[in-house]
Order: structure tokens, then C-alpha cells, then sequence
């Protein structure tokens, strides 16, 4: 998954999120479930140190402190409860001392000595071994005799301890269980509230300029997303209507020269052939009747380019051999190849059945052969090969020439673009031979594409949909 997408920071920031809220409830229960724990603990303690305070006061009245500590085993029995007590005298005599618990889970003549509070009752905690602890409360209380006595009491905090430890076992568990859970949900949610994206990415993808009459799908939800869409099918439905704009004038312009450019070169030509005009006269109507014809030359190809943006060469579709067509061709090609002493070799394979215009594809291996006739050297080698591979017609013309520069190669398609303009003048070219390969290829749902290297030549690949070769009685074989 890529990591800068917004599908994973949105599926991140909510499994992040969820887990801290997670890790922080859990923490902040940890932390009251210790204070309630040790709270409760504390109150109990204290009960006991009050009523021990109150026996003291008693057993003082009755028969003084020689009976306190006699009393205090007799009715609360601590050692037996696992339970601490001291009771010390405000001159430091220690009146009482518990005995061990039972289970000796800790020594009571080891624990911190006594230690005055500020405050009528207090609580703190004191280390055991084994990184135990144990909670001792304070309690102070003064005789009518002016007496005062420190009454404390204790208990292991052994059940706290395993309730805290078991809290943090079931964190420890149930974090990773909540981040799958988080992760997972995440993603159903994240993928669900992208998924209209993801359409509309993927229809965006389909449109170009010849299908703008597409639009992206609007889910009727309500949101950003549907207004997105909305915005998105008004905007590339403005670029429809100036597509069309620019598709009907061009076919119109083109289509309105062609008469007087006809009549422009009749007369020119008509001219030249006078028998009376000075050298000088004749060489300028020459120059102009070249012009003409180039001109002419520029108007059918951007009537041919218009006619197949508006998908008028698929009415004429019908399967046949696309490297039997290619080697006629080169054939006939080889003529103008003689003229510069160029050698055009053509390899095909059999039956490569495509489904098209058989004129416009024609055109197409005209253009490309002549045009590595054209910038091939004297003496140069010209290669046509025709194939079938994964499905695909591919066909390429290559060359030894001069080539076509870096910065030049993406642009060779466009329109009216020319890598040596003074030279390509010179030869005849307008920059409109290659976009019309271009616009040819698309109109057969293929493409074509140029490898090229200065001063070692060129390669032009063609790649068209395979057909099935037709049977016997014409039709297409299943």
C-alpha cells in the first residue's frame, strides 16, 4: 500500500486514534482501579485503627496499659488475620506489637519504626520482600490522662497487586486485539468511503478526446464527493463543446480550401505552361505553384485528421493481412528508396489478421517508410517488420539515419511540429504526416510509439488489436 495515499493516512489516523483512546481508557482505568483499591484498603485499615484506638481507651481506664496489648490479641487477633498492628506510647514505649501472619509473608519487628503524623491519621506504603508492599495507616488518639497513643495498623497489598497486574494482562492482551479490530474496521470503512473515488479515478482514466461524451459516475450520497462529480461532468463537458468546436472548424476550413486550392493550382499550372513567359516569370510561378501544392497537401491532411477524430474511418472496417498489406506496400515504397540508393527489407509473419480501414492503415506504413526514406542517409537501410505477439498486431519501421533528439522525441506526434523546420521545408513536410499515424493508430484503439538515438537512426513501433482470420465464406473465424 502506498504510504502517501490518502487511503492509508485515513485507515493510519484512525487505527492510531482508536488505539490511544484505547491505551489511554486503559491507563486511566489502571490508574483509578489503584486508587479505589488502595483507597478501600486504607478505609478498612483505618476502621480497625479506630477501634483499637477505642479499646486502648477502655483497657487504660480499667486497668492501664499493661492490659492494651493483652485486649487487642484477645478480640482482634491480627497475626492470625495476616494483618499488622503496633501501638506505641507518646514516649516511644511500644505497647503492642502484632505477631507474624501465618503464612510469614512478612516479619512485623522489621517494618519501619513508628512515625508521628502531623495529621490525626495518615497512610503510607512500606517495601517487603519480593518487591511486595504493605499499606500502614496512623491513628492517633490522646487519653483523658493527657496520654497520647499512636495506633497503627496494616495489610499486605498483595490482592491489589494481582487485580492491578490482571488489569494490565487484559491491556496487554486486548491492545493488539483492538488494533486488528481497528485496522480492520479501518479499512472497510476507509475502502467504502473511497470506493466513489476510486470510480471516478478509474472513469477519468477511460475519458479522452475522443470519448468526451462520457461522464464520471455521481453517487447520490450528498457530499463533497458528489459535487465533485457534478463539477468534474460540467467541466468536461465545456471541454466537449470547445472539442467540437475545434473538431468542426478544422473540418470545415479544410473542407472550404480544397476548391479554391484546385482552382489555385489549375491556373498556376496553366501558367507555367505558356509558351511566351521569360525564364524569370516561369520560375516564380513555379516557386508559387510548389507552395500551392504543399499548402494543398497541409489542407488533406487536417481534413484526413478531422475525419478520423469525428470516427468516420470506422465505417469502412473489414479484416485482412496486415503484413500482407505491409509487404505490398514496401514494395511499392522501394521505388522511391532507389532514388537514394536505400536498401527497405521487409520481414513478416503469417497471417497477422487485424479488423480496420485497410486504406487508412495503408496510409499509416506509407507515412512511417516514407519518412525513414526521407531522413535515411544515401546508401542507408530501411527495415519493415510485421508480427503477431500476446495478442497483437505489432508493426515497425526502422532506420539507420540521423535520428530524433531527446528534447524533440515526446513531440513528434503533435501537430505542425518539425525537429529541422528549414530542412523539412525543404523536403515538403508540414508536420502533420506523424499525427496522422497517430490519430490512425488511436482510431484502431492501438498506439504507436518512437525509440530514437542521434546520429544512429530510428524505430517506429506500431501495435494494433489481433483479429481472428476469417474462414472460407468471408466471416471472421470464432
Amino acid at each position: 500500500m502506498n504510504t502517501r495515499s490518502l487511503e492509508f493516512q485515513l485507515l493510519a489516523w484512525y487505527a492510531a486514534l482508536l488505539v490511544c483512546g484505547f491505551a489511554l481508557l486503559g491507563t486511566a482505568t489502571y490508574l483509578v482501579l489503584q486508587s479505589s483499591l488502595t483507597g478501600a484498603l486504607k478505609d478498612s485499615q483505618l476502621r480497625r485503627a479506630r477501634q483499637i484506638a477505642q479499646l486502648v481507651l477502655e483497657a487504660g481506664q480499667r486497668a492501664g496499659d499493661t492490659r492494651v496489648g493483652e485486649d487487642v490479641e484477645e478480640r482482634y487477633a491480627p497475626g492470625l488475620n495476616d494483618r499488622f498492628a503496633r501501638i506505641t506510647r507518646g514516649d516511644g514505649l511500644v505497647l503492642y506489637l502484632s505477631h507474624p501472619p501465618k503464612d510469614q509473608s512478612f516479619d512485623p519487628a522489621t517494618l519501619p519504626p513508628a512515625a508521628w503524623p502531623s495529621l490525626p491519621e495518615s497512610a503510607r506504603k512500606a517495601p517487603l520482600l519480593g518487591g511486595r508492599e504493605i499499606l500502614l495507616t496512623s491513628h492517633v488518639v490522646q487519653a483523658p490522662s493527657g496520654t497520647r497513643y499512636l495506633i497503627e495498623t496494616g495489610a499486605p497489598m498483595d490482592d491489589v497487586q494481582a487485580d492491578l497486574r490482571h488489569w494490565l494482562l487484559f491491556l496487554a492482551a486486548g491492545l493488539p486485539v483492538v488494533a486488528g479490530l481497528a485496522l480492520g474496521g479501518g479499512y472497510v470503512l476507509v475502502k467504502r468511503a473511497l470506493a466513489p473515488v476510486a470510480q471516478i479515478a478509474a472513469s477519468a482514466e477511460r475519458i479522452s478526446s475522443r470519448n468526451l461524451s462520457e461522464r464520471l459516475p455521481v453517487a447520490p450520497t450528498g457530499d463533497e464527493l458528489e459535487r465533485l462529480s457534478v463539477a468534474l461532468n460540467h467541466m468536461i463537458a465545456r471541454i466537449e463543446e470547445a472539442f467540437q468546436y475545434s473538431r468542426r472548424f478544422v473540418a470545415d476550413a479544410s473542407h472550404e480550401l480544397r476548391t479554391p486550392l484546385t482552382v489555385l493550382r489549375g491556373e498556376l499550372e496553366s501558367f507555367v505552361q505558356e509558351p511566351h513567359l521569360s525564364p524569370e516569370l516561369r520560375e516564380r510561378l513555379g516557386s508559387a505553384l510548389e507552395e500551392a501544392e504543399r499548402l494543398a497537401h497541409i489542407v488533406e491532411g487536417l481534413f484526413a485528421i478531422s475525419r478520423l477524430d469525428a470516427g468516420e474511418a470506422q465505417a469502412e472496417w473489414v479484416p485482412f493481412d496486415l503484413a500482407q498489406l505491409a509487404t505490398s506496400t514496401a514494395d511499392q515504397m522501394s521505388l522511391l528508396a532507389e532514388d537514394k540508393n536505400i536498401r527497405v527489407t521487409c520481414t513478416s509473419g503469417k497471417d497477422v489478421w487485424v479488423e480496420g480501414d485497410r486504406a487508412r492503415l495503408k496510409q499509416v506504413v506509407v507515412n512511417l517508410l516514407d519518412n525513414a526514406i526521407k531522413y535515411t542517409p544515401r546508401e542507408g537501410a530501411v527495415a519493415l517488420k510485421v508480427n503477431a505477439a500476446d495478442s497483437k498486431a505489432l508493426l515497425e519501421v526502422a532506420d539507420n539515419g540521423i535520428g530524433i533528439p531527446p528534447e524533440a522525441l515526446p513531440h513528434v506526434f503533435d501537430r505542425f511540429f518539425r525537429v529541422d523546420k528549414a530542412r523539412s521545408r525543404e523536403e515538403g513536410g508540414a508536420g502533420l504526416g506523424l499525427s496522422i499515424v497517430k490519430s490512425i493508430c488511436a482510431a484502431h484503439h492501438g498506439r504507436v510509439e518512437a525509440i530514437s538515438e542521434t546520429g544512429k537512426g530510428s524505430r517506429f513501433r506500431v501495435e494494433l488489436p489481433l483479429a481472428a482470420a476469417p474462414s472460407n465464406n468471408g466471416k471472421p473465424k470464432p
